[in-house]
C-alpha cells in the first residue's frame, strides 16, 4: 500500500487586506477556521501528516487541530521560503503537497485527484490547472508542443508578456504534488525576485534538469478561491453554505429556503428534520430525526433529542429532550435541559434550569435557575426571582404543581408537588405538598369613587 502524502500547509500572514486582529487563515468560514478546512480536506485525502508553515507569534500554532505538526517560518518571504521553512519535516522520499491555508474550499476529492495525477505520470512535480476562469492576473501554464508543462508566466503585471501568453486560458491554482528529493534540491536554486522566493520558479529548474511535470485539470472554479479580503471571506462561505447544505440534504434533511439558512461545518442533523427558512444552527449543535426547527430560529452548541420542535426561538449551550416543543419567541439559555414532551410557549426565557418530563411553560415567563417537576404547569407571566443582589439562588416547583397567573417566586423557595398558588401572588415561604399558596394584598372596594372623581380633570 502506498503511503500517504506529506501535506504541507502554508499559513504564515497576518493578512491586513483583512483589516482584522485576527490571523487571515483563522477567520472562520461555515464556524470553522479557514485553515482548518484545509486540513481536513488534505487529512480526507489521505495525506499521512500534515505540517502547518506560520509565523511566530500569530497565533496559528495553537489553534491546530490535534496531530497536525507546526513549522515557523522565521526568516524570508515567498511560498518557496515557506516550504523551506518545514524542510526538516519533510521525508526526501515522501509525496508532499503544498496547500495554501487560505484556500478553504479546495476539496479532499479534487486533492485525492491530483495525487493520483502525479503517481500515474511518474512526475517530480504536478500542477493543479483549471480553464473555467478568467486567466486575468493568474499564472499562466505554458506547455512545450507535445502538451508537456514547460513553466509557469505570471501575469499580476502584464508588461513585458507576449501576447500569445496572455492569450493563454489554463491557469495555475496554486495547489502542487511534489516528490521532496526533487523539490528540495530545487528550492536551493530558486532566486529571489522582488524580496520574494517563488515556489512557482522550481518548475523550470525541475524541467531543465530533466525531471518530468505534469498537470490535473479541474473545472471546479471553488478551488481557485483565495481569500485576502473579506469579499473573498463572503464568497468562500458562500460555496461552503451550499456543500454543507448537500451534504444534509442527500442525509434525508429537507431546508427549506436553503439560500437562507446558515449551517455550520460542525452541526448535525438527523433524517426527515426540516429546517425553515432564516434559520441558524451554530457550533457543535446535534439535531436528532423527525424535528421542526424555525423559521427563523438560532441554536447554538445545543443538543435536541428527536421529535423536538422549535419555532422562532433562541437556544443557547443546552438540552431539549425527545418530543418537546419551543416557541415561538422563546430564549433557552445555557445550563438549561428541557425534559421530554415538556413545552416552552410564547416569549419565555429559561435560564440554568431543568424543567421536567410534560412540564409547561405556556407564556411570558421567567424561569432562572430552577427545578420544575414533571407535569408542572406554570400560569402566564409567572416569573422566579432568583437574584437577591448578591448571589444567584434555586427555585424548586415540584411535580403536578400549578402557579397562578403573575406569580413571582423570590428564591430560594420551594413550591410543593400538586400544590398551587394564587394569582398575583408574591410567593416568599415554601408552600407544602398538595397546598394553595396564597401571598397577596386583601383586595379593597372604595363605594362611590366613581361619582366622587366626577368632575375632576382627565
Amino acid at each position: 500500500m502506498t503511503e500517504g502524502p506529506t501535506a504541507v500547509i502554508m499559513a504564515a500572514g497576518r493578512g491586513t487586506r483583512m483589516r482584522s486582529a485576527l490571523t487571515k487563515v483563522l477567520h472562520p468560514v461555515c464556524g470553522r477556521p479557514m485553515l482548518h478546512w484545509v486540513i481536513t480536506a488534505a487529512r480526507e485525502a489521505g495525506a499521512g501528516r500534515v505540517v502547518c508553515v506560520s509565523r511566530p507569534g500569530d497565533g496559528v500554532a495553537g489553534a491546530l487541530p490535534n496531530g497536525v505538526e507546526t513549522a515557523e517560518q522565521h526568516r524570508g518571504e515567498g511560498t518557496a521560503a515557506a516550504v523551506l521553512a518545514a524542510r526538516d519535516r519533510i521525508d526526501g522520499t515522501a509525496t508532499v503537497l503544498t496547500l495554501s491555508g487560505d484556500h478553504p474550499m479546495l476539496s479532499a476529492e479534487l486533492i485525492a485527484s491530483l495525487v493520483a495525477t502525479h503517481r500515474e505520470a511518474g512526475a517530480a512535480a504536478t500542477l493543479l490547472t483549471t480553464d473555467a476562469l478568467d486567466p486575468t492576473g493568474y499564472g499562466r501554464v505554458v506547455r512545450s508542443a507535445d502538451g508537456a508543462v514547460e513553466r509557469i508566466v505570471e501575469t499580476k503585471e502584464t508588461e513585458g508578456v507576449p501576447p500569445d501568453e496572455l492569450a493563454i486560458r489554463e491557469i495555475n491554482l496554486g495547489t502542487y504534488a511534489f516528490e521532496a528529493g526533487a523539490l528540495l534540491e530545487a528550492l536551493d536554486a530558486v532566486p529571489e525576485e522582488r524580496g520574494e522566493r517563488y515556489l512557482t520558479a522550481v518548475f523550470p529548474i525541475l524541467r531543465e534538469r530533466g525531471h518530468p511535470l505534469a498537470a490535473h485539470t479541474t473545472r471546479d472554479a471553488a478551488a481557485a478561491i483565495g481569500v485576502n479580503t473579506r469579499v473573498g471571506l463572503m464568497d468562500a462561505e458562500a460555496v461552503g453554505r451550499r456543500r454543507i447544505a448537500e451534504r444534509h440534504a442527500l442525509a434525508g434533511v429537507t431546508l427549506h429556503a436553503p439560500e437562507t439558512l446558515a449551517i455550520d461545518a460542525g452541526v448535525e442533523i438527523g433524517p426527515d428534520t426540516q429546517v425553515g427558512p432564516g434559520s441558524v444552527l451554530r457550533g457543535d449543535t446535534r439535531i436528532g430525526s423527525g424535528c421542526v426547527i424555525g423559521p427563523h430560529s438560532t441554536i447554538v452548541d445545543s443538543r435536541l433529542d428527536d421529535e423536538v420542535t422549535v419555532l422562532r426561538s433562541h437556544l443557547v449551550e443546552c438540552g431539549v429532550a425527545r418530543g418537546a416543543t419551543i416557541g415561538p419567541f422563546s430564549y433557552v439559555r445555557p445550563g438549561t435541559e428541557i425534559g421530554e414532551d415538556a413545552k416552552v410557549g410564547a416569549f419565555v426565557e429559561v435560564k440554568n434550569s431543568r424543567v421536567g418530563e410534560g412540564a409547561k411553560l405556556p407564556h411570558l415567563s421567567y424561569v432562572g435557575d430552577a427545578d420544575v417537576g414533571a407535569e408542572a404547569n406554570l400560569g402566564a407571566s409567572t416569573i422566579t426571582a432568583n437574584y437577591d443582589g448578591r448571589r444567584k439562588h434555586r427555585t424548586v416547583i415540584g411535580a403536578g404543581a400549578h402557579t397562578g397567573v403573575h406569580t413571582s417566586l423570590v428564591a430560594p423557595v420551594r413550591v410543593g408537588d400538586d400544590a398551587y398558588t394564587g394569582a398575583g401572588s408574591v410567593v416568599t415561604q415554601d408552600v407544602p405538598d398538595g397546598a394553595l399558596g396564597v401571598a397577596r394584598p386583601r383586595q379593597k372596594n372604595v363605594e362611590g369613587y366613581a361619582k366622587r372623581s366626577e368632575g375632576r380633570e382627565r
